[in-house]
């Protein structure tokens, strides 16, 4: 068993799929046409990181209640992790790209971390790996 996707309200398909693509660095798994469950026409829109199993649907907001929920669908936490391998890379790589982190990074137990927020304003930890405790050597 495993989640296989989690949906994010977008105001827009394609400046959305250009964020996680272009700036996160994230693979379009698939963009196709799709309808709406009273006939209007949608896509279909997955991205995933590198690697990953679990995948975001890219939802367009439609009708007032979503349009609401562009950007605040964690009511301001944050909501999404984003793991990567080497913390200070990212860090500076999503910085030149014109990211805007909220939190600056610190330390903590489960790893360095950082807020920042994406195209719509949700909420997303950037997480580097915890740091390796010194091992002792017992002679």
């Amino acid at each position: 068993m495993q989640i296989d996707l989690i949906a994010l309200i977008v105001d827009e398909y394609d400046p959305a799929i250009a964020f996680f693509t272009g700036v996160l660095g994230f693979d379009l798994v698939e963009d196709s046409p799709s309808l709406t469950t009273d006939g209007r026409p949608k896509r279909w829109v997955v991205v995933r990181p590198p690697g990953a199993q679990t995948g975001i649907l890219l939802a367009q907001a439609d009708g007032d209640r979503q349009h609401a929920a562009v950007g605040d669908q964690a009511a301001g936490r944050v909501g999404w992790f984003l793991r990567v391998d080497d913390f200070e890379a990212t860090h500076r790589r999503l910085t030149d790209a014109g990211v805007v982190f909220v939190r600056e990074p610190r330390d903590e137990p489960y790893g360095r971390v950082a807020v920042f927020v994406d195209i719509a304003g949700n909420r997303w930890d950037l997480l580097g790996h915890p740091p390796e405790r010194a091992q002792v050597d017992i002679d």
